[in-house]
């Protein structure tokens, strides 16, 4: 983990690390350094060396309700997924309109066509969470979070 990304990262543990610090005296006296040391630890762990992308997102189309993704999962129009043509999957991505300052969070289960930009193709209800619903596409930034382990598909 080298460049931008990692200052980024760890300005925001230091700034954490602050705030944790001020607002439990205990932590901040020293009687459970190894409780933040945890806390600090996940959140590297659990931290994106990507960063932030513009682009445009769609929507996924009726026909494809209850078919299979790329990870196993049935697509369902009422979960906050998403498909991304090469962001890891099981990556939670937070995905803002600019123009209206809505943001969602997907998490990637499928892929999507390449593209010559950045794009994102939403499930209903996260298209419905950004005020995508209707329009077709958007412009929109995508700030992947990180990364978890999905589960089997059922």
């Amino acid at each position: 983990m080298t460049g931008r990304p990692t200052i980024y990262i760890f300005a925001a543990l230091i700034a954490l690390l602050v705030t944790c610090a001020a607002a439990t005296p205990s932590v901040a006296a020293g009687t459970e350094p190894a409780k933040l040391e945890e806390v600090l630890e996940g959140l590297i762990l659990k931290s994106s060396p990507l960063e932030p992308m513009e682009g445009f997102a769609s929507y996924y189309a009726k026909r494809f309700e209850g078919r299979r993704t790329t990870s196993g999962h049935r697509y369902q129009p009422d979960k906050l997924t998403a498909a991304h043509e090469s962001l890891p999957l099981g990556t939670v991505v937070r995905v803002v309109n600019p123009a209206t300052h809505q943001e969602v969070h997907v998490t990637i289960t499928d892929r999507c066509a390449r593209k010559a930009f950045h794009f994102i193709d939403l499930s209903r209800a996260a298209a419905k969470k950004i005020g995508l619903w209707g329009k077709g596409k958007i412009k929109v930034v995508i700030i992947p979070l990180l990364q978890e382990k999905l589960e089997r598909p059922t």
